[in-house]
């Protein structure tokens, strides 16, 4: 497991080798085709400032050579805000007094229907809340029973469970899924997240590897950017994603790094990334791992997004809403952050068409799943 693997790495250790590098490492890094974690560190250091947009070259012909020009479209449906973890900067937190939905699976039936009117997607992300007793496995069974029949590609946004329930999941439509380790701060864990079962850091961390062991065709990672320094935390996900490549090799990945927005939680960052920053660290990733899918959701600025999806992202949300229910059904529950980019999926897909992108709705069938089936 992951877990055991992290302790052979120390935080204020990486952070000093990260801050030591020097523009020569950073020549180094740019020099070679396959790139270790010590290349990774002098990425994301300061040391590479000055050396931005030779990464961003690098980084759009790295893509361009995997991906082609082609950005994936989703958009998420969260289901439930119902949560018993006390993580100090999401709005969902159980200690804030709103009122709680849990969509039925009529009220699924309904929001698919409606994110169906807003363009032709085919690649849904459902998210929940963390609450096994309400919205537990057989609660997230049935939403994808719900949703199967209106998307090729589902993905679920969960609490982490058994890999006995991510493999019961599979064999009922799931195609992927995204987890937020949020940082990989042994101790500073506990402090963003005092209660409930998130609480628990290895439980989480070994999440990934439980997807792994089940055979989930593709696993999304992300760390929060606004707890603790992130040039650190992307580097404990750059190893830990090289571990899972090298363990899972039959999966496919996913990086995420999303800056902190407003929520009701009222929390302030402890760390504040600049767009330059972020573009740097977008970089820096597809540089080490050219396979990885990058993806960038509406928190991020509409503007911002455009001008990546040039240079290194091959995923993005559009049209989203972050509270349940919130295309059909229950419009005035509480929204779990504020997004940054409003903007209407047509448009999303128009100006990444008018910058030479070509938008893709759907990237995955079930006929993929019957061929697998046969070489097995």
């Amino acid at each position: 497991m992951f877990s055991d693997e992290l302790k052979k790495y120390d935080w204020d250790d990486t952070t000093a080798r990260i801050m030591s590098m020097t523009a020569a490492d950073v020549e180094r890094a740019l020099a070679k085709e396959r790139l270790d974690d010590h290349d990774f560190m002098a990425l994301v250091s300061p040391a590479a400032a000055p050396f931005i947009e030779r990464m961003a070259r690098r980084s759009r012909e790295v893509t361009e050579r995997r991906f082609g020009k082609t950005i994936s479209i989703f958009i998420p449906l969260y289901i439930t805000n119902s949560c018993t973890n006390s993580c100090v900067y999401c709005g969902f937190n159980h200690h804030n007094k709103f009122k709680r939905v849990i969509l039925t699976p009529e009220e699924i039936e309904r929001e698919c229907r409606a994110i169906k009117a807003l363009g032709p997607f085919e690649n849904l992300l459902l998210v929940t809340g963390e609450n096994p007793r309400l919205a537990g496995t057989d609660y997230i069974e049935r939403a994808l029973q719900v949703c199967r029949p209106y998307f090729s590609n589902l993905t679920i946004e969960v609490m982490p469970l058994p890999a006995e329930d991510y493999a019961r999941l599979t064999r009922s439509g799931l195609n992927g899924v995204v987890c937020f380790q949020e940082t990989y701060h042994r101790e500073r864990y506990k402090v963003y997240h005092p209660a409930g079962m998130k609480s628990n850091f290895e439980w989480r961390l070994d999440g990934f590897d439980r997807m792994g062991q089940a055979g989930v065709h593709k696993i999304g990672m992300g760390v929060l950017i606004g707890l603790e320094d992130w040039r650190t935390d992307v580097t404990m996900m750059a190893r830990h994603l090289a571990y899972l490549r090298k363990t899972y090799w039959r999966t496919k990945y996913s990086v995420n790094f999303p800056r902190m927005r407003p929520s009701e939680s009222g929390f302030q960052p402890n760390v504040v990334m600049s767009d330059r920053e972020l573009a740097q660290v977008t970089f820096a990733f597809r540089i080490y791992d050219p396979d990885v899918d990058i993806s960038y959701s509406t928190r991020e600025n509409h503007a911002f997004r455009n001008n990546m999806a040039t240079l290194g992202v091959t995923t993005m949300s559009a049209g989203s809403r972050t509270e349940p229910g919130g295309y059909a059904t229950h419009v005035d529950s509480l929204e779990q952050f504020a997004i940054s980019d409003d903007a209407s999926p047509d448009k999303v897909a128009a100006d990444l068409k008018a910058l030479g992108r070509e938008p893709v709705w759907k990237d995955w069938d079930r006929v993929f799943d019957l061929a697998d089936a046969r070489r097995v």
